[in-house]
């Protein structure tokens, strides 16, 4: 043990610490909050799962706990994955939040990742994608598709990241189709096919002809194709669940920001840090389009991508007024990322409680 003590202060001595505190290989655990199946929010972190396992070969073992339910189960298993060896923990559901700081304060030599949360700690960062701006385009195919200007909108919780979602949504329907109106429905799940379902059959009993969500399963889309109108999917590519009704989908993509932070755990180089990339690193796209949409939308969507990823347009740019007509954001001023982190009111054009 002495001989290894003087070793390391050799190296330490030398500038070589980052090389001898390296690791040779890394274990990677992931905490899912719905089913992993073929589509929606979990699928996604699933799919950059197996990235990892590709890109960093006999370097990385990855293993996954789904349908984690929001609390003391959450924490429970987010402490076994810290107790058996893993170096890093991606835990993925705003509901997980307190349970990630909770156990990293018992495990301080494990690297935690919390998806969408606003708590770190020096062995916790937190990251999530500006899916906002995806939300937006996908507001403006709505109002060029729409012929009602009624849109249906699924929603879990009313927390901001759902209700910045809305009411980006809402501020790209409206620049097409300034008296369009989105009727939210509430489902205070995640994950439920048969809530998200039941609230999709009565926003279309109530004459919305395209139906979008922020909820996980692909039942919306599923009402959608029954009742022969179209739909805008979450989280991933949802077409297969819905050909002739899927529009597109706002889709995060993780790949690449989990492999540098899976490399940065290699190198002994990990630090706590809040992520909020968006279109501009790639981590906010857009399913492929329907061919329903005509060529000339296509075209304004790929300008306005272009726009917002050179920073030249934000969706949140005023005039913005809320859901009682008043001006909260002036022209020519953008709502910042503070006001947006913790958004708690509905844009003009939103029907419903904010509850």
């Amino acid at each position: 043990m002495k001989k290894l003590i003087t070793a390391l202060g050799v190296a330490l001595s030398l500038g070589l610490s980052a090389s001898a505190l390296a690791k040779d290989s890394v274990k990677v655990g992931f905490v899912y909050v719905s089913p992993i199946g073929e589509a929606g929010w979990t699928y996604t972190h699933d799919v950059s799962r197996h990235y990892l396992e590709e890109k960093f070969g006999e370097k990385i073992e990855t293993t996954f706990v789904e349908s984690v339910p929001e609390g003391a189960d959450a924490e429970r298993v987010i402490t076994q994955l810290a107790k058996s060896g893993h170096d890093l923990i991606f835990t993925t559901s705003f509901g997980y939040m307190n349970p990630t700081i909770k156990v990293a304060k018992r495990f301080p030599n494990v690297k935690f990742e919390h998806a969408t949360g606003y708590k770190r700690a020096k062995n916790v960062g937190t990251y999530f994608d500006r899916i906002y701006e995806g939300r937006y385009l996908t507001g403006v195919i709505a109002g060029h598709m729409s012929k009602s200007d009624s849109i249906g909108y699924i929603a879990a919780f009313p927390i901001p990241e759902v209700i910045r979602g809305i009411n980006a949504f809402t501020l790209g329907l409206r620049s097409v189709k300034p008296n369009a109106k989105v009727k939210v429905v509430w489902v205070n799940s995640w994950f439920d096919p048969g809530k998200e379902r039941e609230a999709a059959d009565s926003l279309i009993d109530q004459g919305v002809d395209i139906i979008t969500q922020h909820t996980d399963s692909p039942a919306p889309l599923q009402a959608a194709e029954a009742a022969g109108i179209y739909a805008i999917g979450y989280h991933s590519d949802m077409s297969g669940y819905g050909k002739k009704a899927h529009l597109t989908a706002p889709v995060h993509h993780w790949d690449e920001f989990y492999a540098q932070r899976v490399q940065q755990v290699l190198d002994d180089e990990w630090q706590s840090q809040d992520v909020w990339k968006g279109i501009d690193a790639g981590m906010t796209r857009l399913a492929p389009l329907s061919k329903d949409i005509p060529a000339n939308v296509v075209a304004e969507i790929d300008a306005l991508s272009a726009k917002i990823a050179n920073g030249e347009f934000h969706p949140f740019s005023g005039p913005i007024k809320n859901q009682q007509g008043e001006l909260v954001t002036k022209a020519g001023q953008t709502i910042d990322d503070k006001t947006l982190l913790g958004m708690d009111f509905y844009v003009e054009g939103v029907e419903g409680q904010l509850k």
